[in-house]
């Protein structure tokens, strides 16, 4: 490494990276900033096959104030530059006894490097971009790819000017140094986080939630630590308490929101939900009650730890389809865009770029798509979910628009193919190992499979390994309860979903809980508003918006109004997804039925009505009783949670069905009437008996129609009769609508009637 100050060169020393092996051991080569064993040196080594000339520029302070050294790397093999700083000069010669604050700057072909260039010249400028693709930009400061944590966001509360990071003729001598985020330089901490959960993801129940909106209205937690990492480990014996085993976060890495929430008027600007990933590595310093350096890390092992000891396993939702650096600011203008990272130290290695390579290619519409079929990119995303795992603790992760990881085209072109062995899902499977179907260690991998155009929708459609976002299952669900007339929708499509989308799954050796099963995510209605509104309202007032953009075929109805059957619908939904074959996600907040008042696109409410309520009526009080007690009911019940598509062969080897369907006459259906979409009626019974389940059999009568249906009851075993664990009916409502074990109501034996009210279900045990 070569020094701008002479004097210490003796001082340094060079690290030369071996060359990098694909798909080898994970972060080979450690990129990033790292403290030697005994803390006496600092390596910094960062990747760039394009770049000419990187220097390291190191800071005393996080903003506001000018670097107080800057040192050239040295390029090895591998194309990783590199270079070793003691921790005694950093102290004795610059003067940083504190966190150690730096960044990069970059020259290469579209920017040359001269000696005569000064911070805000154009010395050296040949194009924004060049005919192959790069974008280097040495005014531009570039925080580490592979920093472990960030000072803070690009823009702040008092650093509005975005415009210092761009690119183009405007903006390109605008120098970033002073106020970029820079990376910070982590010492080991021995922070727990506890023992992690084995159980297998068939037995899980999902909440997803938002770390800051889980708490920042709880009376009940202190003020310092509401919308905190801190404050959300507080409520992981709530979630134990309602049977959640998983909470799924939306994303915790460092994202763009210091400036969220400055003023109503400016919600536009504003990314709650936090899908711009700026860093992969750091967790995000906002949601962090103690954000001195290493602050953050800590905390969020605390949290994560606290989940834990109540056998919760965390996941995070991560977005590794495109980054917070974002695309274009004007689609006719190739030259101006964000220069924070990735793009300012190799743009072609970390995007999909045009064929022309002047602009992004985008299938995800925020900004062009991450080349997740570049081997070092891809390197990126496994050493990043590695580092979640094993150092910060995560047991899982939902993929935001997953299908991008299965791109098998760096440039000019989308094209997904889940049998392509060198795309990023399969090497994700390869190198993180997902967790056995009898449970063990491992992670559990959830995709949203599903981005924008080309063969980017792939329901059912991902490689082995691989859960999914059962998309299907919410669709034919809603369409059925809320479309009756306008959707067709059969029994057996119906069927399929219930008994864990085998049509979907079982064809590349994939079971029931590779299904997510969902009503409602984070993008779209809460359920409360799924059952409660006709059509989506974005346009509101603060806090309930105003918000753009939103799905407008949502198969959503409002019940014609009245309350009390919107209560009802909401409980046929949560029961239809919990009795289901797969695993069940519940979003934060459905649990008692909360309402945004129509806006199905809040991702830029940072607001006190898209924060979770924990004062609640009489309704939600009961409502969070009927999903406690259907979640216990599940847990209970094995059968209900199948390993398999309901069918096991005897020692004989004989097919047994565990799982039958019935029309309401209790008759066996034929393919005529599953396949007739003027059928809105049908049951089955699960055999409790094949799983060791405490029920003999398990009964359950969907009615989808507007009228009372009568049901036929089928046989319930030898010596049993049918009990009553709920009926979603209106009658029935109230704090015991689920009945604990033991205090079932007994309904009666084989060809029992039971009138099911229109757009009802009803759940009975044998015993």
């Amino acid at each position: 490494m070569q020094l701008r100050h002479p004097l210490l060169a003796a001082a340094l020393g060079c690290a030369l990276a071996a060359a990098q092996p694909a798909f080898a051991a994970i972060n080979p080569n450690q990129l990033g900033a790292r403290y030697d064993a005994g803390q006496t040196n600092v390596t910094f080594k960062v990747y760039s096959s394009r770049a000419t000339r990187i220097e390291l520029w190191l800071y005393q302070s996080p903003s506001g104030a000018q670097e107080v050294a800057r040192y050239t790397l040295t390029k090895g093999a591998g194309d990783i530059w590199s270079g070793v700083l003691p921790v005694s000069t950093l102290v004795n010669t610059h003067g940083i006894t504190g966190p150690i604050y730096y960044g990069y700057r970059a020259w290469g072909p579209n920017w040359t490097y001269s000696s005569g260039w000064t911070k805000g010249s154009s010395t050296g400028f040949v194009s924004d971009v060049d005919a192959q693709g790069n974008r280097f930009n040495p005014n531009k400061l570039l925080s580490d790819p592979y920093a472990l944590e960030l000072s803070h966001d690009p823009t702040t509360a008092s650093m509005t000017n975005g415009t210092v990071y761009a690119s183009g003729a405007l903006y390109r001598n605008l120098d970033s140094g002073a106020v970029a985020p820079k990376g910070i330089v982590l010492k080991p901490d021995t922070q727990s986080i506890g023992t992690k959960p084995t159980r297998a993801f068939k037995d899980d129940i999902v909440y997803e939630a938002h770390v800051r909106g889980l708490t920042m209205s709880d009376g009940s937690i202190a003020a310092a630590y509401r919308g905190t990492y801190k404050g959300a480990g507080l409520k992981a014996a709530y979630l134990a308490s309602l049977g959640v085993t998983a909470i799924e976060f939306l994303p915790v890495q460092e994202t763009q929101n210091d400036t969220n929430d400055v003023s109503p008027t400016t919600t536009t600007d504003d990314n709650y939900w936090g899908y711009m990933t700026l860093n992969y590595f750091a967790p995000d310093r906002r949601y962090a009650y103690d954000k001195s350096a290493g602050g953050p890390t800590r905390e969020f092992k605390e949290m994560v730890k606290a989940f834990h000891d109540q056998g919760i396993k965390v996941y995070a939702d991560v977005v590794y389809n495109h980054t917070g650096e974002g695309g274009a600011w004007n689609p006719s203008d190739t030259g101006t865009y964000n220069l924070y990272s990735y793009r300012g130290l190799d743009n072609p290695t970390y995007y999909t770029l045009t064929g022309d390579l002047q602009s992004s290619w985008d299938n995800t519409g925020v900004g062009g798509n991450y080349n997740s079929r570049n081997t070092v990119a891809q390197n990126l995303i496994v050493d990043s979910l590695a580092y979640w795992r094993d150092t910060l603790g995560l047991d899982g992760y939902r993929f935001d628009l997953a299908s991008v990881l299965g791109n098998t085209c760096q440039h000019g072109c989308f094209n997904f193919d889940k049998m392509d062995s060198g795309n990023a899902l399969n090497r994700i499977v390869a190198e993180l190992p997902p967790r056995p179907a009898a449970g063990g260690s491992g992670v559990d991998l959830i995709a949203e499979p599903w981005a924008i155009g080309g063969n980017s929708y792939q329901v059912g459609g991902f490689p082995a390994g691989w859960a999914e976002w059962n998309g299907a299952f919410r669709d034919v669900v809603r369409k059925d309860q809320n479309k009756l007339g306008s959707e067709a929708v059969t029994p057996g499509q119906l069927a399929s979903r219930f008994a864990g989308s085998s049509d979907l799954y079982q064809d590349d050796g994939r079971k029931p809980w590779h299904s997510v099963n969902f009503i409602t995510a984070h993008d779209g209605f809460t359920l409360k508003d799924l059952y409660g509104c006709n059509g989506k309202n974005n346009s509101q007032a603060w806090p309930l918006g105003p918000s753009d953009g939103g799905e407008d075929n949502n198969n959503s109805w409002d019940q014609g109004g009245v309350a009390a059957e919107q209560r009802r619908a909401a409980r046929n939904g949560a029961a239809l997804m919990l009795l289901s074959a797969g695993v069940p996600m519940v979003v934060g907040g459905d649990e008692y039925l909360r309402t945004l008042n129509c806006n199905n696109n809040p991702y830029n409410l940072d607001s006190s009505a898209n924060w979770l309520s924990w004062s609640w009526s009489g309704d939600q009080t009961n409502f969070n009783a009927f999903v406690r007690g259907l979640i216990a009911f599940r847990k209970a019940h094995p059968a209900l949670r199948p390993a398999g598509f309901y069918s096991a062969v005897d020692n004989n080897g004989n097919v047994m069905e565990q799982l039958r369907w019935f029309k309401p006459d209790g008759t066996v259906p034929d393919a005529a009437y599953f396949n007739d979409a003027n059928n809105h009626a049908i049951a089955w019974r699960i055999d409790g008996s094949e799983f060791g389940d405490s029920a003999s059999a398990i009964y359950v009568a969907y009615n989808g129609w507007s009228g009372s249906v009568n049901f036929s009851l089928p046989w319930p075993g030898a010596g049993k009769s049918w009990y009553r664990v709920t009926d979603t009916c209106n009658w029935a409502e109230g704090a015991g609508q689920v009945r604990t074990p033991g205090s079932e109501d007994a309904v009666g034996g084989e060809w029992t009637s039971y009138g099911v009210c229109g757009r009802g279900a009803l759940v009975l045990i044998a015993k």
